[in-house]
């Protein structure tokens, strides 16, 4: 028995594919495509990134089956797996390709296939080290994110503001974005007295990464005047209001 590492099944994690070419690719070989369910093709419309795996290999005989594990993540923070199943048991020398989106259903169809005389009567499994697909601590609506990242760091006020780096990245690249409150209360226009409010600008970019933009809004000036400020990390924005508020201490 031999495992093979690399086929021309699996696609290793550096693949420069997008999700999309990933996912016409995949149904483009596989057989049995129109039998997947159209409510998961649809979900895959919104895939950010991808990953596949090499999950269980049997060689013999010059024969072969191969099972790998296909996953995309996508922007709502949930994944969709794919199944398929690679051998030429049927012809001997050309692979066919099969798809499936249930494991059951792969493992029906794998125990369908014959398996020549000399072959065990188990399968090893066959561990691959992954890449691991970030899971998102948030849950994202798609919506006009650089913008909204182009709104948020042109009202900072601070100079030690988010380089323009990070700003290029996050107007090129955000696709979905959440608003959190982390401390305080909204500072209302007109309102009296101090206020110091801190918001996460939490971003979700189409390759699967999240950045956030800490927002601090507070009264905190000699004429008691709304002020933004944002900051690349909480500490940095929890240490400006501790700076502001010993000011006025």
């Amino acid at each position: 028995m031999s495992v093979p590492y690399e086929t021309a099944a699996y696609e290793p994690p550096e693949s420069p594919e997008s999700p999309e070419e990933h996912l016409a690719r995949l149904l483009g070989r596989a057989l049995n495509s129109f039998e997947l369910p159209d409510e998961a093709i649809r979900r895959l419309d919104c895939a950010l990134a991808h990953d596949s795996s090499l999950h269980s290999a049997h060689h013999s005989a010059g024969l072969h089956r191969e099972t790998y594990r296909h996953t995309w993540l996508l922007a709502d923070g949930s994944a969709v797996t794919l199944w398929e199943l690679v051998h030429n048991t049927a012809t001997g020398r050309d692979a066919q390709h099969e798809v499936y989106a249930d494991e059951e259903e792969l493992r029906a169809a794998t125990a369908r296939l014959p398996l020549p005389p000399d072959a065990p009567d188990f399968e090893l499994p066959v561990f691959v080290q992954l890449s691991a697909i970030p899971e998102p601590r948030h849950t994202y609506v798609p919506d006009d994110s650089a913008d909204h990242a182009r709104r948020l760091l042109r009202r900072a006020e601070n100079p030690d503001r988010p380089g323009a780096e990070l700003t290029t990245l996050l107007l090129r690249e955000a696709f979905a974005h959440q608003i959190t409150q982390a401390f305080g209360r909204p500072c209302r226009a007109g309102q009296a007295g101090l206020c110091f409010s801190l918001y996460e600008h939490a971003f979700l970019l189409r390759d699967g990464q999240e950045i956030s933009l800490w927002e601090v809004e507070h009264t905190a000036t000699p004429d008691r005047r709304h002020m933004c400020e944002v900051y690349a990390t909480e500490d940095a924005a929890r240490d400006a209001m501790e700076r502001r508020a010993a000011r006025l201490g």
